[in-house]
């Protein structure tokens, strides 16, 4: 137990917070971008496969990559507040 308490203090005092923000951060950019890349790609083959639902698909293409993206944006405002406040 008592190691646990000098592991936390050596820790806090090397700033690994702002270190594990940033890694944050860069795993919810990658991540976002395999998301939409996945939808975009699901999208064009549901296209292929139907070309008279077009519009239905890409209005459902856009809301889906709108999401995924203000979340990712939201995870990387929240690393960067940890990394500077």
């Amino acid at each position: 137990m008592t190691s646990l308490f000098i592991f936390l203090q050596e820790s806090a005092s090397l700033a690994v917070g702002p270190m594990g923000a940033a890694i944050g951060a860069g795993l919810a950019a990658i991540g976002a971008g395999i998301g939409i890349g996945r939808i975009g790609a699901s999208a064009m083959e549901a296209i292929a496969r139907q070309p008279e639902a077009v519009g239905d698909i890409r209005a459902n293409m856009i809301v889906s990559a709108a999401f995924i993206e203000g979340v990712a944006f939201f995870a990387v405002i929240i690393c960067a507040l940890v990394i500077f406040i």
